[in-house]
């Protein structure tokens, strides 16, 4: 029989790679629109504007330093891809599946933004080479350039709407007209005597270098084209790493090559002002507007085709909203997401409107660094945990993808440090919105594994004996069964405020529950805490008799150094069970733990939670420790405006005085807003006192004594109980022994 009612977690099955044979392979799902995206709208109408600008040298250098950035997350992405198998969603579910749905979500709804922007990003470069081609121009004249890039934004779309297959296909055709224009090219011919400058030239005025390398950057951001065809491939764990490093290299050489040829045939200033300047020097000029068109709009069909899977795979997962889970469907055979493209096509024609090159090339350029940077953390972060799960058959040092991680943080503040930041708190609005959402996964991530290792680095750490500056209560709660003791819990909350350590335990009787059963039964309990909101950790156990597990879980529960130092227990009033109880009051101290006994007044609680009673006899031992709990209790935010009354008792009036000087010159020395009353009790018992002074009040803090060979604790014990009946919720607490609380409260260090 269960203690509460939970959900059932039912954890997916491990997904095996299995090949899709009706699925893209190599060639034809990576390569090709990762090519055809490198090879795109900045190549054409932008690399001799790059060249002008910052020179021969200069060029080169931001080809090298961007394709290099590039190159280490391909290497990242095609170790993770050859970990798992890497389903819809590409780059998202990469990170997804690595460093978690929150953090995998607040990269893919801005990569996905990046993705669409990139539709309007190439159909504005085909429609700014089209309406400059002097082939329109002598046909029909001035043609408006905004209407053209939004009737082929809605063109590719409907592409994509129509039929996937037909859109990749007719890359091919693309691709020929691409490599037709690299060959007219590079037949060419000069336009001008020129000197090559390596630098740029100094008497004229240009665009810095890192405005330059923001605009030039989306040019070798064409691997997420074929990471985010992922769903649709053969097989992705071969394809990925093959077709991604692949294009990357056959981009570089093509890059490397090109501005050597602009610098020999023009100078800076034509370079600058011609944005199609390689038609002008082709060997036959159509064929480069043959090549812009095709990259460009090859291009635009490759984003229009992964933004709306990266969409998808987000609404699957439920990182979108409820009412935008109908982006998750898929239509036909190959699951396509026509309402996903859709959408795409509404954000693509808004961006189309801007129509402005140079304005949305830096903002891409964030989006993607921020997803490089993820990636390559992601597989970092892998690779140095080492965990057993992690077995890439493409392995590549951590170290690696560290590195492409600081190039891509390094380059975007050097680009643009606000627009960095901006990113930055973009991406973390949406993380921290997941993460109130509280999403549940069932895939496991390698946060588990970053906890377990800086766990394990924090508990060598820690030494043995604990220091004053740094205590805090870490506590094992002795509940039973949360739901009859709730308020024991609460306590033991309240005191720790998300500082400390709190377990919730309970003692079964031996042979109540199979031990299979006991995992099952502390999750039961964690989710009732969790619902609660109470983070706690959970221990069950079995025993001949609740004492005596009491007193196993005193003694053995813990890790190393860090163990509970504080044990919080219900009251008995069970007159049988009183000699076992004592004895395990006396087994706790003796065992140098704090402890507090917790009576519930059932029919008041904690009250109004205004005023905290703290009936004190000095600030040693156990005074000390019940004025730091009490500290403690007040910074929780329910009990945040309580006041804290701490009360004395002197024999006569004689007295009186000279004592609460005292005690209001140490209360000022520990720096705990408390009111000091000190009580005269002229002959009556402390015990009519403590009635008549605090039968008013929320929460009692009373000292115990110490448990002693030669002290009859048990009628002690009877006697504080009979004395104290009737208060208000009360806590009796004895400090460890030689633990100097006094110096915990003192401390100024």
């Amino acid at each position: 029989m269960k203690l509460f009612n939970r959900k059932e977690s039912r954890k997916e099955t491990p997904p095996t790679v299995v090949p899709n044979p009706s699925g893209l392979g190599t060639f034809s799902g990576v390569f090709t629109p990762s090519i055809l995206t490198i090879l795109g709208v900045i190549m054409y109408l932008r690399f001799g504007w790059v060249v002008g600008n910052v020179g021969l040298l200069g060029t080169l250098i931001i080809v090298t330093l961007s394709t290099s950035i590039t190159l280490l997350t391909s290497l990242s992405v095609s170790a993770i891809a050859t970990d798992r198998a890497v389903r819809v969603g590409g780059a998202y579910y990469m990170i997804g599946r690595s460093l978690g749905i929150e953090i995998g979500g607040a990269v893919g709804i801005p990569l996905y933004f990046a993705q669409a922007l990139s539709v309007a990003l190439y159909t504005i470069g085909f429609a700014e080479s089209l309406v400059k081609a002097p082939l329109i121009i002598q046909t029909f004249g001035e043609v408006n350039q905004l209407y053209v890039a939004l009737a082929v934004t809605v063109g590719v779309a409907v592409l994509a709407l129509t039929s996937a297959e037909i859109a990749i296909k007719a890359q091919f055709f693309i691709m020929g007209a691409i490599a037709l224009s690299l060959i007219s090219f590079g037949f060419g011919h000069s336009l001008e005597p020129t000197t090559i400058e390596m630098w740029g030239a100094a008497d004229r005025l240009s665009e810095p270098f890192w405005t330059v390398f923001a605009v030039f950057f989306p040019a070798v951001t064409g691997i997420m084209a074929g990471i985010s065809m992922s769903g649709d491939l053969k097989d992705p764990s071969r394809s990925i790493p093959t077709g991604t490093l692949a294009a990357v290299g056959t981009g570089y050489v093509i890059y490397m090559v090109l501005p050597i040829v602009l610098a020999m045939r023009a100078d800076a200033i034509t370079l600058i002002e011609e944005p199609l300047i390689m038609a002008q020097m082709a060997y036959w000029g159509p064929a480069i507007l043959l090549g812009v068109w095709g990259a460009t709009l090859s291009s635009a069909i490759g984003s229009v085709l992964g933004a709306p899977r990266v969409l998808q795979a987000l609404a699957r997962d439920g990182v979108l909203p409820k009412w935008m889970s109908v982006l998750g469907s898929g239509s036909g055979p190959n699951d396509e997401p026509r309402i996903g493209t859709a959408v795409t096509l509404g954000v693509a024609v808004a961006t189309v409107c801007i129509g402005e090159l140079n304005l949305i090339a830096p903002v891409l350029t964030m989006f993607f660094l921020t997803t490089y940077l993820v990636l390559n953390v992601s597989a970092g972060i892998e690779g140095f945990l080492q965990s057993p799960s992690f077995r890439p058959t493409f392995r590549v040092h951590w170290s690696l993808s560290l590195l492409g991680a600081i190039g891509c943080l390094a380059v975007m503040f050097l680009i643009n440090a606000v627009a960095t930041v901006v990113a930055a708190l973009f991406v973390l609005s949406i993380y921290f919105w997941l993460q109130r959402r509280e999403l549940e996964t069932t895939w496991g991530d390698a946060r588990r594994g970053i906890w377990m290792a800086m766990m394990r680095e924090g508990i060598f750490q820690l030494a043995d004996e604990e220091d004053t500056k740094n205590w805090r209560p870490h506590i094992l709660v002795l509940s039973g069964i949360p739901k009859k003791r709730w308020l024991l819990i609460q306590f033991a909350d309240d005191l720790t405020h998300n500082r400390g350590l709190i377990t919730v335990s309970s003692v079964l009787p031996t042979g109540s529950r199979d031990v299979s059963k006991l995992g099952d039964m502390q999750a039961t309990i964690r989710e009732y805490l969790d619902k609660r909101g109470v983070q706690a950790l959970v221990r069950v156990v079995t025993a001949p008799d609740f004492l005596v597990g009491a007193q196993q879980l005193v003694e053995t529960y813990g890790l190393g150094p860090l163990m509970p130092n504080t044990v919080v227990l219900g009251d008995s009033e069970e007159p049988s069970r009183r000699d076992g109880y004592c004895e395990l009051i006396a087994y706790i101290h003796k065992a140098k733990r704090n402890l507090i006994i917790f009576r519930e007044n059932s029919d008041r609680g904690f009250g109004q939670r205004r005023r905290i009673d703290v009936w004190w006899g000095g600030l040693q031992n156990n005074g000390g420790l019940m004025l730091l709990l009490a500290y403690l209790l007040k910074n929780d935010l329910e009990w945040s405006g309580a006041q804290i009354n701490l009360k004395l008792v002197v024999p006569d009036r004689n007295a009186a005085e000279t004592t609460q000087a005292n005690v209001d010159r140490l209360i000022q020395e520990v720096r705990i807003d408390a009111i000091s009353q000190v009580l005269v009790s002229e002959g009556r018992p402390f015990y009519d006192l403590l009635h008549e002074s605090s039968g008013d009040t929320d929460l009692i803090f009373l000292g115990m004594a110490t448990p002693r060979e030669d002290f009859d604790f048990r009628s002690y014990y009877e006697n504080l109980q009979a004395r104290t009946a009737n208060l208000p919720t009360t806590a009796f607490v004895l400090a460890a022994p030689g633990f100097a609380f006094g110096e915990v409260l003192s401390d100024r260090s």
